[in-house]
């Protein structure tokens, strides 16, 4: 799988497939002008395991509601694009079929779509109540536990050098929610705010009926910046 993820062919797919509707951006012109070259290095850095990922850009956006956004540099988010293409094929056969954030022929719409279709089901054609839960989670991808991440990682990919690539790009980050949360994780006491999202989730879908067919589900999560 490595050895894919780092192939010139896939690395320079990646770069095609970054670069659209963003070629009028300083950063990816500077890339550009020599391409070739960075991508054959970092081709180089990869093989040899001596890449490290770069630092993040942070600046604010209002869509519209605002949002602090952190940017990695072109050459590291090609990588990410190049991992993206080799690990998603893996990683997709263990998705539920009603998750419908960041996926092909998925998205928000085709989630609205599924979700009259659960809602028309369980209320019998709109005769009987039917509840549906509208919930977020506050900072979700800053609050993430890497280590449990690439537990789940490693339970799908068995190429070590895969993993290390991974550990690289997810260690590559840590917001300050990041830090005060691994300060809680490894504080004996626990605070209420601290409730296993597992648990949560089984409370939730245990309540909305002892049949299938009363526990459907959607998940619809905003898409990753980037």
């Amino acid at each position: 799988m490595f050895d894919q993820i780092i192939s010139f062919g896939n690395l320079f797919a990646a770069w095609r497939e970054f670069r659209r509707g963003k070629r009028v951006k300083r950063d990816v012109q500077v890339f550009e002008r020599h391409v070739e070259d960075e991508l054959f290095g970092l081709h180089e850095e990869l093989a040899a395991g001596t890449y490290r990922h770069g630092s993040y850009e942070r600046f604010h956006i209002f869509d519209p509601k605002h949002r602090i956004i952190h940017k990695a540099s072109v050459r590291d988010r090609i990588v990410h694009h190049a991992v993206y293409r080799i690990v998603t094929p893996v990683m997709e056969r263990s998705f539920i079929f009603d998750s419908y954030s960041c996926r092909k022929e998925k998205g928000t719409h085709a989630a609205v779509r599924r979700l009259e279709h659960f809602a028309r089901r369980v209320s019998r054609n709109w005769i009987g109540p039917c509840w549906v839960l509208k919930c977020d989670v506050k900072k979700f991808f800053d609050t993430m536990d890497h280590g449990i991440l690439l537990k789940l990682l490693e339970r799908r990919i068995s190429c070590s050098k895969t993993i290390e690539l991974l550990k690289v790009i997810i260690k590559s980050y840590a917001s300050v929610v990041d830090k005060n949360a691994e300060r809680e994780r490894e504080s004996p006491r626990r605070t209420y705010r601290q409730f296993d999202i597992a648990i949560v989730r089984e409370r939730v879908f245990g309540c909305a009926g002892s049949s299938h067919e009363g526990r459907v589900r959607c998940e619809v999560l905003h898409p990753i910046h980037g």
